[in-house]
């Protein structure tokens, strides 16, 4: 049981990141369309914040089972789930009812931000050097 929970966090990451590209590829309001606009809008525009925060905690997960988290896996992986961020936006400008903004790219890399310095603070920063999980 304890080897499948372990490929099972390792794979996760692959399996989300897989989810992003498909639901990137959908018009905006394929999964869930709220009655008023503007908080559509603004409850997807948010999503963002998290969406790539997410994916990145999800490689501290994998990193965790296989036994490989460290100050420097913890940034690379910070770095990859930040530029998938930019590869997701780069992929949304090729579909018609999609659009790539700057300003989205800096949400998914400011939630990606934000995870790195809380999950860094705390892993190696921390000043009785408890293990994360």
């Amino acid at each position: 049981m304890k080897g499948l929970l372990k490929w099972f966090f390792t794979f996760l990451p692959i399996v989300y990141m897989i989810i992003i590209w498909i639901l990137s590829s959908l018009p905006v309001t394929a999964v869930v369309e709220l009655p008023d606009q503007a908080i559509d809008r603004y409850i997807k525009e948010s999503l963002h914040l998290v969406e790539f925060a997410i994916l990145y905690v999800l490689f501290v997960f994998a990193l965790i089972a296989q036994k490989k988290f460290t100050y420097s896996t913890n940034l690379f992986f910070a770095i990859i789930a930040g530029l998938y961020g930019l590869v997701d936006e780069i992929h949304q400008s090729f579909i018609p009812y999609r659009s790539a903004t700057l300003i989205d790219f800096v949400k998914d890399i400011t939630g990606v931000a934000i995870c790195y310095y809380l999950i860094t603070r705390r892993c190696f920063h921390n000043s009785n050097k408890t293990k994360f999980l």
